[in-house]
């Protein structure tokens, strides 16, 4: 039998990932592309508009699947296009593996230039792609030589699962369809060895006996979930946790959806003066607090003002637990750590019954009785119907700006998948990560939330979904501005240029596939549509323009804006000091 090559090696090792698709964008160097679909019968090809949105869909591809891996032809054009993307993951914490296939071998280009490879004018073009890599991944390997391709991508591929963070895989193209034999292994079990990643006991025994301490001796104790829960795989020891103590359960607005929001003791987002009702005060008058997996940015924490109290805070970090007024315990790994920590606390569902008399209280207030608005058509009320279409059968994935602020409202039902990209932010993000999540889970319906400013920066992925078939639903909140700009500094630029986002889809669709539009102004019109998308195309991919007014955005946005305001004010006043 004849050995594999090292594209058909490379292939394997993406399937024993379980990444079964590769996002990639065609063009004049796409050597091999065909050969790499074919070598691994499971694995295809999904190819993209451009690079940035190829990146973007392996991010949204590796949040639903676990890892995700892009493929890039052209090494200047394609790679310097898709560092944005990369970037965002990395600060996510996705495991991403970017193959860049680089020019023969044996063409050193000291003697001559090649397109699209040299844009500094450099001898040794791999090294400007290192370089350019080397900040947005955690580990970047060139491949020059046949004898060490299986020893490079496997400890790149090593090192992308244990860190939870994309590589960078250069692989000369010369090199990819020649056989060797140690690509041959087809019975192996496992993809390659991984350490088993053990924390240091005698450091978590110390850590758990100063927790529990705290915790146990305290009259209110919450518990919130962070960001890092993910890559660290502690969800589950979290909701373990959550349920064998009964302490009042929030997020943080970056992790909403990492946790369960039924049966646990959940009382929303903590997001200081923008949190959801009552969850605030709650965690800011808790005498203990155990954060799992923080991330505790300038957004998050609404420009560096939460009041909650850091001498009673507990920091479960990935791989570190901090005691406040005492000492860091490192080597410690989260999943551990809540684990071993859910059979020693004492069940305390204070601070959850405090919250409860709250809501109890407000809810008997006297509510203002309001007639269903005919027109125009209001954010919340939006927002209202996708509420209803979530189920567990569902996804959303959100957009920054405005819908952020009005998603944490969402209650998710038990299955409900929720995606946001809040510390990275990248503008466009959205339409990119659907395309990869409704690739990666083909049982979900994908509801997409973005603005028009968002829809234009990267649109074209609209076509890619209906080509693959995918009937996600795609929601653009059209208000003619950059709303979350014009919240914090208002002023001409915050203006967008109005398109017909609806015939633009209608453009794209071209008759070829299944698609479908509509243009809501009012909410009668926007509960025709919803029925719809949720009936009679329910196989299509759903396109709503929902009009709105420029001036509707929600309470947390004006207060957000208003906080970021003020702190530009002060910086702007200490430049012109």
């Amino acid at each position: 039998m004849a050995s594999p090559t090292a594209i058909e090696f490379l292939a394997r090792r993406l399937v024993q990932l379980n990444v079964t698709d590769i996002f990639c964008v065609g063009g004049v160097s796409s050597l091999g592309l065909v050969d790499f679909a074919a070598a691994e019968p499971p694995l295809k090809l999904v190819r993209c508009c451009n690079e940035l949105n190829a990146g973007y869909a392996a991010d949204g591809y590796a949040r639903a699947r676990g890892a995700a891996a892009c493929l890039f032809t052209l090494n200047g054009v394609n790679l310097f296009h898709a560092t944005n993307a990369i970037a965002g993951a990395y600060s996510a914490d996705l495991p991403v593996i970017c193959v860049a296939l680089a020019p023969d071998s044996n063409d050193d280009a000291k003697s001559h230039i090649i397109r699209h490879d040299q844009p500094f004018g450099a001898p040794d073009f791999s090294e400007e792609y290192f370089n350019c890599f080397k900040n947005v991944t955690c580990n970047q390997v060139i491949i020059g030589d046949l004898k060490e391709v299986r020893q490079q991508i496997d400890t790149a591929i090593v090192s992308c699962v244990t860190e939870s963070k994309p590589v960078y895989i250069s692989i000369a193209s010369s090199l990819l369809l020649v056989p060797h034999p140690t690509f041959f292994q087809q019975d192996e079990a496992i993809p390659f060895f991984l350490y088993p990643r053990i924390s240091n006991r005698m450091a978590m025994e110390v850590a758990l006996e100063a927790t529990v301490q705290l915790l146990n001796k305290s009259l209110r104790p919450v518990m919130v979930a962070g960001p890092k829960l993910r890559p660290s795989k502690a969800q589950n020891a979290f909701t373990e946790l959550a349920k064998a103590c009964g302490y009042a359960v929030a997020v943080l607005p970056s992790a909403k959806g990492q946790a369960p929001e039924q049966n646990l003791n959940f009382i929303g987002t903590y997001w200081g003066v923008v949190s959801s009702r009552f969850c605030c005060e709650i965690v800011e008058t808790a005498d203990a607090i155990l954060f799992a997996g923080p991330v505790h940015d300038d957004v998050t924490t609404v420009k560096y003002t939460l009041q909650f109290n850091k001498g009673k805070a507990i920091i479960v970090d990935a791989k570190q637990v901090s005691i406040p007024n005492g000492p860091t315990f490192g080597n410690i790994y989260m999943k551990d750590f809540l684990k071993a920590l859910s059979t020693r606390l004492n069940f305390n569902t204070t601070a959850y019954d405090t919250y409860c008399q709250m809501n109890k209280v407000q809810d008997l207030m006297p509510t203002l009785q309001l007639e269903a608005e005919a027109k125009p058509l209001r954010v919340n009320v939006l927002f209202n119907y996708i509420q209803k279409m979530l189920s567990g059968e569902v996804a959303v994935i959100i957009e920054s700006g405005d819908p952020w602020f009005r998603s944490q409202k969402l209650k998710l039902p038990r299955g409900c998948g929720y995606e946001i990209q809040m510390l990275y932010a990248s503008l466009g993000w959205v339409l990119g990560a659907t395309l990869g999540y409704a690739q990666a889970q083909p049982g979900k319906r994908v509801i997409a939330c973005l603005g028009d400013g968002s829809f234009q920066m990267a649109p074209q992925e609209i076509s890619r979904m209906i080509e693959s078939g995918q009937n996600n639903i795609i929601i653009v909140i059209n208000n003619r501005c950059y709303g979350t700009e014009a919240a914090i500094h208002d002023g001409p630029y915050n203006d967008i240029k109005n398109w017909d986002y609806s015939s633009y889809v209608n453009a794209i669709h071209n008759g070829r596939g299944k698609a479908w539009t509509s243009k809501v102004h009012s909410e009668k019109e926007l509960a025709v549509a919803v029925e719809e998308a949720m009936g009679n195309k329910k196989d299509h991919l759903c396109f709503i323009e929902a009009i709105v007014d420029a001036h509707d955005i929600s309470r947390e946005l004006h207060v957000f804006g208003s906080r970021l305001a003020s702190s530009n004010s002060s910086f702007s006043a200490q430049l012109k000091g």
